[in-house]
Formats: C-alpha cells, sequence, structure tokens
C-alpha cells in the first residue's frame, strides 16, 4: 500500500550559523526543524490555505508567512534572493511544471538549490495498480527518474542529485515484475518516492560565485577574456593584477576561474606572463593549482609544459 512521503529534505543542508534566506513552499512541516538546525535563517513561508499557516502560530514570529498558491500566482519576491527554496511534492501538484520550476529557480540566489520529492511511477506498488487496471492518483503527476531529471535541467539548473525513499514489496511483486521486463537499477523498483537537491550553478562554479560578487566576477571575466585573445593586452594585464590586489585573488582561485571561463588557458597563462614579467611566481602557482583540475592527459601534459617553460624563464631572469 502508497504511504505518505516522509519529510527528508533537510538531509541536504548543514546544521550551523550561515544566515541563509530559505522558503519554504506549503511543506510548513519542515519550519520548526529548520528554525532549530539554523537559528541565524531568514525564513519565508508560501501556503495556499490560512489553517495550514495557522498550526504555526506559535513559531510566526520567527517566520515570514505569506498566503499565496504558488501554482496559480506569481511569488512576492525579488529575484535571487534565496539560498534554498524547500518544498515536498511540488511538481506533482503543478498543471504547468516546468513553468513552475524555472519560475522558483528566478528567486534563487546563483548559489542556491531547490530542494524538492516526487512520487516515482515505478515503484511496484503504481505498476501493480495500474496491472491491475487501478489509478488511485488522479490530480497528481508522477515522473520517473530520468524525466524529473530533464525537467529540472529544462528549467535551468546545472546539477540535479536524488536520495531514494524506500518503500519495499514484502512479498514477491518485484521478482514478478521483472519477469514482466521491469528493469529493477539502482532499486527504483522499492523507491517509491526521489528526494532531490537541484543546484543553480555547478559544483565549482558555486564555489566561484560564492567568494566574490556578481560584479566583481564580470570585471574579471572581461580581463581574462582580454589577456585571453591578446586585446590590449598590457592594459588588460595591468587591471588584473589591481583586481589580484584589490580583492585578494589567490592561484587556486584563479585557476577555477580559468578552467570555466576561458577557452584556451595556456593562451591566457602565455599572455599574461608575457606582460606580467615580475609576477612570474604567482603565475607559476595558478598553473600549478589548473595541473590539479585537469580532465584530460593532454590538458595535464600541455599544463605541464607550460610549467617548465615558466621555471625556465623565471630562472634566466633571476
Amino acid at each position: 500500500m502508497a504511504e505518505k512521503i516522509k519529510p527528508a529534505l533537510l538531509q541536504f543542508l548543514t546544521p550551523g550559523e550561515a544566515p541563509f534566506k530559505i522558503l519554504v513552499v506549503e511543506s510548513l512541516y519542515y519550519l520548526p526543524e529548520i528554525i532549530q538546525m539554523l537559528p541565524k535563517a531568514e525564513v519565508y513561508a508560501v501556503a495556499s490555505e490560512k489553517d495550514a499557516m495557522e498550526k504555526y502560530a506559535a513559531i510566526a514570529y520567527q517566520v515570514n508567512f505569506w498566503q499565496i498558491d504558488y501554482r496559480s500566482e506569481k511569488l512576492p519576491f525579488a529575484k535571487e534572493i534565496f539560498d534554498y527554496i524547500i518544498s515536498d511534492l511540488t511538481l506533482e501538484q503543478a498543471g504547468n511544471p516546468q513553468d513552475i520550476a524555472a519560475g522558483f529557480s528566478t528567486y534563487l540566489k546563483e548559489t542556491g538549490s531547490f530542494l524538492t520529492s516526487f512520487r516515482n511511477i515505478r515503484h511496484w506498488s503504481q505498476l501493480k495498480n495500474l496491472i491491475d487496471g487501478h489509478y488511485y492518483n488522479v490530480v497528481a503527476r508522477l515522473y520517473a527518474k530520468p524525466e524529473f531529471e530533464r525537467l529540472l535541467y529544462a528549467s535551468y539548473y546545472k546539477m540535479v542529485y536524488m536520495l531514494p525513499q524506500v518503500n519495499a514489496a514484502l512479498d514477491d511483486t518485484v521478482a514478478k515484475l521483472q519477469k514482466f521486463g521491469f528493469e529493477n537499477i539502482h532499486d527504483d523498483l522499492n523507491t517509491e518516492f526521489w528526494l532531490v537537491k537541484a543546484d543553480k550553478s555547478m559544483p565549482e562554479l558555486s564555489l566561484l560565485k560564492s567568494m566574490y560578487s556578481k560584479k566583481e566576477r564580470k570585471e574579471l571575466a572581461k580581463i581574462l577574456h582580454r589577456i585571453e585573445y591578446d586585446v590590449a593586452a598590457e592594459a588588460a594585464c595591468q587591471r588584473f593584477w589591481q583586481l589580484w590586489q584589490e580583492l585578494g585573488l589567490f592561484p587556486d582561485y584563479i585557476a577555477n576561474f580559468v578552467k570555466q571561463a576561458v577557452y584556451h588557458p595556456k593562451r591566457f597563462y602565455e599572455c599574461l606572463g608575457k606582460n606580467s614579467l615580475a609576477k612570474l611566481n604567482n603565475i607559476l602557482q595558478m598553473v600549478v593549482a589548473a595541473q590539479k583540475l585537469a580532465t584530460t592527459a593532454n590538458e595535464l601534459a600541455e599544463l605541464m609544459d607550460l610549467e617548465q617553460k615558466l621555471q625556465n624563464f623565471a630562472g634566466r631572469k633571476a
């Protein structure tokens, strides 16, 4: 028999003192635990029914409540202000799930995440009902794991993580389904719900974006591309080292930024070195850091060769 989902999305969060901004949509049962595990968080909650909010009157002074139906009304928040949006089964109930998912992404910071869940249509209980000629989820939109992943990627999320919530069959139902041709990869047939963390940015980009402002990163990217393509390179290199000093940039950060933003890293480092002879040691540190990020043998070999050339040049200069 199908069970209700067990609230478990907060396992994606780490307790602490971080001053996160968090929006909870309909799943108000998470509020007390959020307040306990993240006491400095600024918490907002949206629900379509006033009665649902009244159940949490005791913590009303710690939560910004809004009575809104997310399925049909635009949320009254500025863009890119939330670190997390948390809501179980949100897209099951939406008539336009991709619009809802994409709309939520606009309220997330560049480093933010959407925590949600969905009922697995490939769970043994759902398949058994369908085989028996029954379907009890009339108002719900059910998904398989690959379909839900595609929906989120199409809604501007860059990384999707899923954890299973298992309700295993106690008899031979799963074995029978496999005989009928249903694959059971990763025990999918026993997974009743999937818990989902959808990140707005890739992990590497999320780290980069968390350290400096959007304006600062935009200027840095512009300068890196000028150096990469040797456009007014001398002036661009001078501005790069000014930013290095002003923002407190460091080799590992630049190596990561170059990895994500620059199409021709070798060309960038060579141009930077040619126009920054007094900074060769800093550039060498960037190249060594970049080697740790290499994803192919050719990329690593190219960076090691560049390191050797820079070391030789630095030795002659000394």
